[in-house]
């Protein structure tokens, strides 16, 4: 057996359909499109949402609410989560990541106040909340912030 010697299965392929070649082709005449109407007629085609002249859907429905541009989303974890890490621990994107407390990191990590931290840890993260910079502080541990 060769490359050139290959072939199909028998009835895996069909011929084209070659529209508009006469009434003896069985496709004559109409070419397939029946009689007259929108889609019968040269660029005949319907563009998506289209409603037939009614009002569609995109411009019945009222605009709400505004999208920066800018928005940035961050990973977050509360400082009641870090109780989870051994006291002097340092803890960073790849501690955080590894204990399964973020997935996608996205724009950055942020540390906000939820939840009660009596352990002493060094935490670097992208931004904090103030009030989470001031519980871990009063617990004995520090803040780093790192650059994004």
């Amino acid at each position: 057996m060769e490359l050139n010697s290959l072939k199909p299965a028998i009835g895996a392929t069909k011929n084209k359909k070659r529209i508009g070649r006469g009434t003896g082709s069985g496709h004559g005449k109409t070419a397939t499109k029946g009689h007259k109407g929108q889609k019968a007629r040269s660029g005949g085609s319907i563009k998506a949402g289209f409603e037939g002249g009614q009002m569609p859907m995109q411009r019945r429905l009222p605009k709400r609410g505004f999208t920066p541009l800018t928005r940035k989303e961050f990973a977050i974890v509360n400082v009641g989560q870090l109780e989870a890490f051994e006291n002097g621990g340092i803890i960073d994107v790849e501690a955080l990541t590894k204990a399964g407390l973020i997935g996608e990191i996205k724009d950055g990590l942020k540390v906000l106040a939820d939840g009660e931290l009596t352990r002493s840890l060094t935490i670097k993260a992208h931004k904090f909340s103030a009030k989470a910079k001031e519980k871990i502080e009063a617990a004995g541990g520090t803040a780093e912030e790192i650059a994004l």
